[in-house]
């Protein structure tokens, strides 16, 4: 099978939440941002899928309010995945 590979995906800080639950995910999340932040990345991606839209929904809901997160969007080639901008 093949498949095509992002270019501007693979170059930036990835997180696969897939099979996470909407109570577990934003621990994971949360440790992943603090985590850039301290490194210094200005750009990360949370990849969440498609689905029901329950962890999109979640993760877009607490980045609202987390201090460390200056801007968010779905990636616009692949909707499951969420781009990060971190202050």
């Amino acid at each position: 099978m093949y498949k095509k590979i992002d270019p501007f995906l693979e170059i930036l800080p990835q997180l696969d939440v897939h099979g996470y639950t909407e109570d577990t995910v934003m621990t994971v999340v949360n440790d992943f941002i603090n985590d850039n932040y301290k490194l210094g990345n200005k750009k990360i991606v949370v990849i969440h899928g498609n689905g029901e839209h329950i962890l999109r929904n979640k993760i877009h809901r607490e980045l609202k309010h987390n201090k460390l997160v200056k801007d968010y969007y779905l990636y616009t080639f692949n909707i499951g995945c969420t781009i990060i901008l971190l202050k």
